[in-house]
């Protein structure tokens, strides 16, 4: 039965040994500890991920980060150079290829060769447990901005270990984010035991004085996901991440597009992060917020996609958040060019350098949607709890089991799949099927007049066709959907 408790080092290197026999990358001398730690060391400030968060959290400033990857070694570094100069990148990724986030190395060593031979990428995403060390050190060393490997693999243990031992100073994920969204028939108790483990690693790093950067991945399934079961699944990762010894946690949240219920929702994730952690006893935890631009359907013309970019770039930097992920105007075409990639960067840095020192101001209407939100993540994580009988870690595979924390349009037969959110008339993510979600009588109904009145307004039925239009209005150039014909 997984539980909230620190790995003991006895248990971490137990584990640790079996981890880096399982390919043959896993066995070269920088993983030895002690050589990892000093490589780590000789990381310079402006090349460390949480140490430029916290100056940029100082600044009040918020930063941008793409997403790129390519499986290619010469290839990769050269996109990410691309990206870092052209695109003026404040931190770098490598999006790591589906082979490695199942763990199917001999596939991706395929894929590298097949790669070679044609002379492009025939993998979508930098295969980084394939490269190992030797070459992850070089994509490091050759860019000079942080890196951080975003990924969406349920079983990170050697991708981890991999990373660190290269200087890389960032990982995004955690045993429930990259699990319910990206997996099928995978555990969640199985994927919250991995994650300990790679936050053990980290909390070892620290202590040997080394701060590294994680990240919760914020958007989960990136489709009308209300906020306060996306800031939940954040909260619970922060805290589970903490006992493990991770003192730098950014907690993400997705675009939802009405512009008070995203700032909202980022006031509400900062704050109700540090609450919880100081309550269940985590006193020295730095958090920072990212926004990630819409993760949705996107507009199929360039400027039109441009638009919903600098859109959410506006959205970012009113809500204060210390990071952004940047999208591209050929999201609904497919893999960008690297030139469309730092298109979007140059374009998001541009708004938000002219909204540096703005803030949206205090409204009663983002109050009254920070409240709400606290309201429901209150009573979702007072479940999680509860169904653990004290323990969040139990409590979170008890509560997705019972459908009391249930992701929309997730794939995994961990979830329940009975939650289908719709927008309200204003735009803001509600709730239509709730399912089993731990909501009290008060936040339901709550709900029910949101979308009772959007119904009266556009002379319609409540039912799944709202979301069905929701899903495709921002693609079409609107943010709540009518319906056709």
């Amino acid at each position: 039965m997984v539980k909230n408790e620190k790995l003991t080092m006895e248990e971490f290197l137990r584990i640790r040994k079996e981890i880096l026999q399982g390919w043959p990358t896993g066995s070269h001398p920088a993983l030895e500890l002690d050589e990892a730690v000093k490589r780590l060391k000789s990381v310079p400030p402006h090349k460390n991920f949480a140490l430029k968060l916290r100056k940029a959290k100082e600044q009040g400033v918020t930063l941008i980060q793409p997403r790129a990857g390519v499986a290619r070694l010469d290839e990769h570094i050269e996109l990410l150079q691309y990206l870092e100069k052209e695109g003026r990148a404040d931190f770098l990724p490598s999006t790591i290829d589906s082979y490695t986030r199942h763990n199917r190395y001999e596939n991706a060593e395929d894929g590298i060769r097949e790669s070679d031979k044609q002379g492009r990428s025939l993998l979508n995403g930098f295969p980084a447990v394939n490269h190992g060390v030797d070459g992850c050190t070089k994509v490091y060393k050759n860019i000079n901005v942080p890196i951080q490997a975003r990924h969406g693999t349920p079983d990170a243990r050697l991708l981890s270990e991999i990373i660190c031992a290269s200087m890389w100073t960032s990982n995004e994920g955690g045993g429930i984010s990259y699990n319910i969204p990206y997996a099928k028939t995978i555990g969640l108790e199985d994927t919250i035991k991995y994650w300990q483990y790679v936050d053990r690693l980290v909390g070892y790093y620290y202590e040997q004085g080394i701060e590294l950067n994680r990240e919760p991945y914020g958007p989960l399934t990136g489709t009308l996901v209300p906020p306060s079961i996306s800031n939940t699944v954040a909260i619970i990762e922060s805290i589970l991440a903490a006992e493990q010894g991770v003192k730098n946690i950014t907690v993400g949240y997705g675009q939802g597009g009405n512009v008070v219920q995203d700032i909202a929702a980022l006031k509400a994730l900062e704050e109700q992060t540090n609450h919880y952690l100081k309550l269940f006893g985590y006193e020295d935890i730095f958090i920072t917020t990212v926004f990630h631009q819409w993760m949705g359907g996107f507009p199929s013309n360039e400027s039109d996609a441009m638009g919903l970019i600098s859109f959410a770039s506006t959205v970012a930097a009113l809500g204060n958040a210390t990071k952004m992920i940047t999208k591209t105007t050929h999201e609904s075409q497919g893999v960008p060019t690297k030139e469309a990639n730092a298109q979007g960067l140059r374009a998001s840095k541009m708004v938000v350098n002219l909204l540096k020192g703005q803030r949206m101001p205090d409204s009663k209407e983002i109050e009254e949607e920070i409240n709400q939100i606290k309201k429901e993540v209150d009573s979702l994580i007072h479940a999680v709890v509860k169904a653990g009988k004290g323990d969040i870690a139990q409590g979170a595979v008890n509560a997705f089991k019972r459908g009391l924390i249930d992701i929309p349009f997730a794939p995994s037969e961990m979830n329940n799949g009975k939650v289908l959110p719709a927008r309200d008339i204003e735009g803001k993510i509600r709730i239509l099927e709730l399912g089993c979600l731990a909501f009290t009588d008060e936040i339901k109904e709550f709900h029910h007049q949101k979308l009772a009145e959007r119904a009266k307004i556009q002379n319609r039925k409540i039912s799944i066709q709202m979301t069905i239009d929701d899903i495709y209005a921002i693609s079409e150039g609107v943010l709540v959907g009518t319906e056709k014909g």
